[in-house]
């Protein structure tokens, strides 16, 4: 199996310094893709652009195609390759009559460094995983902001019509009040000249919506960022770094359980490690 032409072939497609090319030829094809919406420079050097735009596809449709035929079914099993795949593949299809709006979804293959950047792809992963708590918490602030637009609406609708007139119009301003863009001088102030006492409203409505929930929503995404890190940083360990960093978690453990064991008898840990 090692003397597989196909799998050496894409073994050296998969090693770090192709790898890192690849990247640079992304980060080209978006400049490319950047320098086409310009329409001096597109009447200029279109075809120039045109070329190299289809130089990289083909470097990529290669990659894509090297990868399928070492890995076959298991190339699909992988989302990311699959991701890879499909951002490809949109480039391939025609881009004219019906298709034609295809054209721009060409940008998408920039799209292509967050499955090849480790870095990118932890995050990328972190935010997958923080989807079902993500829902939880956007069904509770969708709870708050009915609540509140209804409320709103009863309120303030007859004197406000533009802002609460309707339930629709409510929520979309307690939206906007939500995120903290204009909402004192251009709602709340004009409010409070009619009702006196809205300004307690509007700050409990700010401070359980945004400073409470959008908190809680920022929380999910980091701890599940720190999960998705944890666990690439045990697969290292168990896959990547062999006998010796076993050694030195057990040498880590035994230390640790040391220390603890003369700390609760009330004695110095002194003289251990010497001894290991």
């Amino acid at each position: 199996m090692t003397d597989n032409p196909v799998r050496r072939l894409a073994g050296w497609v998969e090693s770090p310094v192709v790898q890192r090319v690849l990247i640079g030829l992304i980060l080209l094809n978006a400049l490319v893709l950047g320098l086409e919406s310009y329409p001096g420079l597109a009447a200029r050097w279109g075809e120039t652009l045109t070329l190299v735009d289809r130089i990289i596809l083909a470097a990529f449709v290669m990659e894509i195609g090297v990868r399928i035929a070492a890995h076959r079914l298991a190339f699909f099993r992988d989302p990311w390759s699959v991701f890879d795949f499909v951002v490809v593949g949109i480039a391939l299809v025609p881009a004219s009559g019906p298709f034609a709006v295809l054209r721009a979804l060409r940008v998408l293959r920039v799209m292509r460094l967050i499955s090849m950047v480790p870095s990118m792809r932890r995050v990328a992963t972190g935010l997958l995983t923080a989807i079902p708590g993500l829902i939880s918490v956007v069904g509770i602030i969708a709870v708050i902001l009915y609540v509140s637009a209804v409320m709103a609406t009863k309120l303030f609708g007859a004197h406000f019509p533009q802002w609460f007139g309707t339930l629709g119009e409510s929520a979309y301003t307690l939206f906007q009040i939500m995120t903290l863009e204009s909402w004192s001088m251009a709602i709340a102030r004009p409010v409070m000249e009619v009702f006196p006492y809205a300004w307690l409203f509007f700050v409990i409505y700010i401070l359980v919506s945004t400073f409470t929930m959008l908190n809680l929503f920022i929380a999910v995404v980091v701890n599940a960022m720190q999960r998705e890190s944890h666990r690439e940083h045990a697969e290292e360990i168990a896959e990547g770094s062999g006998v010796d960093a076993l050694r030195q978690e057990v040498y880590a453990l035994r230390v640790e359980l040391h220390e603890v064991r003369h700390l609760l008898a009330g004695m110095p840990p002194a003289g251990f490690r010497k001894g290991l």
